[in-house]
């Protein structure tokens, strides 16, 4: 970043966590008949300008908007001399471990301006990030994150109103199921390849725990998603099946496992690269449900080239800024038909002359995908356990 680039810019800053406190003795000072004086009561609030309500300042730094999507209004940049770029490992509550060119690993805060900035983001910094960081000279396996670079190939959701990224800076994404133990849903591969394909990431399907049934079974899904051009990929991580093609499949890319709990994506990744150890636990014969045995978002080197990052199990997968109007877009057997509505308008749910609507009618689009079309242009939330 050039200082040639740097200007100054006005921002928004977080509103105070914490609100003022109350006096609370005022109550018990007039039942028990004591004097208040007026100038123990507040009778006015300023609500422009820096007070508790609301923080605008100036900050330096460079519009780089048109480089790849940036958590931030503005990307800060590095001041420290012995500033160094990294890669975001992982993120552990207020700590960040972050590793750079060489290998070694830092155990980093984030700079206090860079909390501040108002953001819709749940967090400001992610797994697989690039950042500036320093070291600090008293203890060097520790650092301050001073910047985040813009970030490309997301994979985000939304929740509680705010886009929680999981994990950024992905070529590809594999939507990992089972073919039993818990069962495939897919429903939830339609949301996420819509998350992935927004986000420019290549969506992977993976379907784990194959050796648990008749792979036949499983032909009419797999026809489906490869007629539509998706690569689909039939794995076991038990007994060892479709691995080869795998390691292919991620080897020297950076890459992120996604699924609900129990699907083995851990187990996936101790079994290609054993080294790794992440922790397992098994799925309830009762329930079928996966325990989070991965509470965070985390990024592994590969000893054959490559990083993957390994993410929590999901339970439920709400997407992030897409409209109704656009999700069609998102749907590659859906877009052929589009040109048929009568109104331009149309989101092929209950309008009349709907060429969507009658493809499926005709069986030329399949009904379970229209299913899932539906369900996210009403911004319907589907239960996971679901058959």
């Amino acid at each position: 970043m050039g200082k040639e680039h740097r200007k100054k810019y006005r921002v928004e800053f977080r509103k105070n966590r914490a609100p003022r406190t109350r006096d609370k003795d005022l109550t018990d000072r007039v039942l028990n008949e004591e004097e208040v004086l007026d100038d123990d009561l507040v009778r006015e609030e300023r609500v422009g300008g820096k007070n508790e309500l609301t923080r605008r300042g100036t900050v330096i730094g460079e519009d780089v908007s048109e480089e790849g999507e940036s958590p931030l209004p503005v990307v800060l940049p590095a001041r420290h001399p012995d500033s160094r770029l990294g890669r975001v490992i992982a993120v552990q509550g207020l700590m960040c471990l972050v590793e750079d060119d060489q290998g070694n690993s830092y155990r980093c805060v984030v700079r206090r301006l860079l909390k501040r900035l108002a953001t819709d983001q749940r967090h400001v910094v992610v797994t697989g990030d690039k950042v500036y960081f320093y070291p600090l000279p008293e203890n060097p396996s520790e650092g301050v994150i001073e910047t985040v670079l813009p970030r490309r190939g997301s994979i985000s959701r939304e929740s509680k109103g705010k886009q929680h990224v999981i994990v950024s800076n992905v070529d590809q994404v594999l939507i990992v199921s089972s073919a039993a133990m818990p069962r495939i849903k897919p429903h939830l591969i339609d949301r996420m390849i819509v998350a992935a394909e927004k986000s420019g990431v290549e969506p992977v399907i993976c379907i784990n725990k194959v050796d648990l049934v008749d792979r036949a079974d499983l032909m009419p899904l797999v026809g489906l998603y490869s007629q539509l051009g998706y690569r689909v990929l039939l794995v076991s991580a038990l007994s060892g099946f479709g691995l080869s093609a795998l390691i292919r499949t991620l080897k020297d890319r950076v890459s992120v496992l996604a699924g609900q709990s129990g699907v083995g994506k851990s187990s996936l990744l101790n079994a290609l690269d054993p080294d790794l150890k992440i922790p397992t636990a098994p799925v309830s014969e009762d329930t079928e449900k996966g325990r989070h045995t991965t509470t965070t978002a985390r990024l592994y080197r590969f000893r054959f080239g490559g990083y993957v990052a390994d993410t929590p199990g999901i339970r439920q997968f709400q997407l992030w800024d897409v409209e109704p109007e656009e999700v069609v877009n998102y749907f590659r057997d859906l877009r052929p038909y589009v040109n048929r509505c009568k109104f331009p308008n149309c989101l092929h749910i209950q309008e009349s002359d709907c060429g969507v609507k009658d493809a499926v009618a005709d069986g030329w689009i399949d009904e379970r995908r229209y299913e899932s079309y539906c369900h996210l242009v009403l911004d319907e939330e589907v239960e996971l356990e679901e058959e």
